[in-house]
């Protein structure tokens, strides 16, 4: 079936000595937040996974050095549909667009999260036109941020303005700025974070500071403002990893409040979710070359938390 079918992506993998003994059905959501355990095993099942070129069931244990090659389908030969979701833009041309996303919303559709993305609203308000490098789950969108993070997107409508926003993206030269609320004060003004993310070899759905099979990442950090048993951040990306603000503020000593990953077990403060917002995005336009900066301010939830803290 998966020679014969459409695929988004071939994924191939070396079965390394800490992955001996693994259960196949878990050794792939390992690689992929988005991957449940369910999905794989229907993968699985349905031939888009070979182990040194076989089909093997989800209880196959892997042994060091076998091959794992999956060939990834479109998510249920999917069609997203467009929902009359209201957002909050706060930049739009023929182009590109700018939302402000809420704290709760996923950005596309995946494994789960079928409905009610950021992707499926705009499916409604660009009508459609959004590009299609990113393939039918995630048309326009050219970068991510976490489900539980709020703040400012920006998003693609024609190729162009992909293949241009990517660049930018590679290039380092996208301004984004996020500010958060961490554990602890700070006592130094500023700081950078220069650590290698990778994924947690102990927790692989997580990404920790590693040299092993990581990539650069960098933070540069400025107190804004010091509260109680904790400090109001505003967190620069020179480059931008997975979960990186949120690791590299652990990383020092300053996890973020509520974050349910990286935090704390348990959650005295009022917000559900990490307490961080992509407050600036700054590109230059691909088509009219103009440089454009959006600011968006922080949502209710952040500013509550702010005062609570204040009030302490």
């Amino acid at each position: 079936m998966a020679e014969t079918m459409d695929i988004v992506e071939r994924h191939e993998w070396e079965v390394t000595e800490e992955y001996e003994g693994e259960r196949l059905d878990k050794f792939l959501p390992s690689f992929h937040e988005e991957w449940s355990r369910a999905r794989v095993q229907d993968w699985i099942r349905d031939g888009f996974v070979r182990v040194n070129g076989q089909v093997k069931k989800s209880n196959y244990r892997l042994k060091q050095g076998d091959q794992v090659v999956f060939d990834e389908p479109p998510i249920a030969e999917l069609e997203v549909a467009a929902e009359a979701i209201p957002l909050d833009i706060r930049y739009e041309d023929q182009d590109v667009i700018v939302v402000n996303k809420p704290r709760g919303m996923v950005v596309h559709p995946g494994a789960g999260n079928e409905t009610g993305t950021l992707v499926n609203a705009l499916l409604a308000h660009c009508k459609g036109e959004l590009s299609g490098i990113g393939g039918v789950a995630r048309p326009g969108i050219v970068h991510r941020i976490d489900k539980d993070t709020s703040g400012l997107l920006m998003v693609a409508k024609t190729d162009l303005a992909h293949q241009s926003l990517v660049e930018q993206l590679k290039e380092h030269s996208v301004e984004r700025v996020y500010v958060a609320v961490v554990h602890g004060v700070i006592p130094h003004e500023h700081g950078t974070v220069d650590a290698p993310l990778g994924r947690d070899p102990n927790h692989r759905q997580r990404m920790t500071v590693i040299h092993k099979n990581s990539k650069q990442a960098v933070t540069h950090f400025t107190v804004l403002e010091r509260l109680k048993n904790a400090s109001l951040v505003e967190c620069r990306l020179e480059t931008g990893r997975t979960h990186q603000i949120r690791v590299h503020m652990k990383y020092i000593g300053y996890p973020l409040i509520g974050d349910p990953v990286y935090g704390p077990k348990k959650n005295n403060h009022p917000i559900t979710g990490q307490a961080l917002h992509a407050k600036v995005i700054g590109f230059t336009h691909p088509r009219t070359g103009e440089r454009i900066r959006v600011e968006a301010e922080l949502p209710a939830d952040m500013e509550n938390l702010i005062l609570t803290l204040k009030m302490k």
